[in-house]
């Protein structure tokens, strides 16, 4: 069984001393994590939380986004190769945050993560349902889709790539699935990625709804959760550490 992965999501949060603070007291307690640790702040400060956390330290870099351009007049965007040169590891695309507020399709969210696998980083895959479509019994198909534009573009490298599955109407409500509704969902997923790569059925599935100190055990105890895309959690040194003793 392959390490688990617990990446923790900034958002649009933080400031010079704040991070300072945030990673010192992360790595003051995380000893050896048996899990890998990624940190993704705004893109501003990764290059102070690079210098943060070290050249060989436990928590790696993760970016938020990426461009789907790989340079050029792109006023505001940030290239797949300029996060590398700052040794960024991991690149959050197709939050459910930015499909609906940036309004990206899943083929744009397709192409983001495929510049991030050619800058040798590797893409974590956000796909999930909103409220609406759970209640309509969609859940499945939404997921599918969404992964399937993924699949298509980057057939044959999906290996590189790590799938989170994030509900909308559990981010940020304070809401989490049950163990046995995230279980039920990356069973699905992980089916879907062995049925058309067969290198791509040890791919790591995070859960990322509203994941925190107190549910975290149970839902990493589920035979298809690897890991963990924390939100709020994320901000606050000890609470993260448990997350992490917990995918331990």
């Amino acid at each position: 069984m392959s390490r688990k992965l617990v990446a923790g999501n900034w958002k649009m949060n933080g400031g010079a001393a704040a991070n300072a603070a945030l990673v010192n007291g992360l790595l003051a307690g995380i000893g050896q994590p048996r899990c890998d640790v990624v940190v993704c702040p705004p893109a501003v400060y990764l290059h102070q939380v690079r210098g943060l956390c070290g050249e060989n330290a436990v928590l790696q870099l993760g970016a938020q986004d990426v461009s789907v351009a790989e340079g050029g007049a792109h006023t505001g965007d940030v290239a797949a190769s300029m996060l590398a040169e700052f040794g960024v590891r991991y690149c959050i695309v197709g939050h459910s945050e930015r499909r609906r507020y940036q309004h990206e399709s899943d083929l744009t969210v397709a192409h983001k993560a495929e510049r991030a696998l050619a800058a040798g980083i590797t893409p974590i895959v956000c796909v999930g349902e909103t409220l609406e479509e759970r209640q309509h019994g969609l859940t499945e198909f939404t997921v599918r889709r969404q992964l399937d534009a993924v699949i298509q573009i980057n057939h044959g490298r999906l290996a590189g790539m790590v799938v989170a599955y994030e509900p909308v109407w559990a981010i940020g409500t304070g809401e989490s699935a049950t163990p046995e509704q995230a279980q039920q969902v990356h069973a699905a997923l992980r089916a879907r990625l062995k049925a058309v790569d067969t290198d791509a059925a040890g791919v790591r599935i995070l859960y990322g709804g509203s994941m925190n100190a107190d549910n975290a055990a149970a839902l990493l105890a589920q035979a298809d959760i690897d890991g963990g895309l924390i939100g709020g959690a994320a901000l606050k040194a000890a609470e993260f550490l448990q997350i992490v003793a917990a995918a331990g």
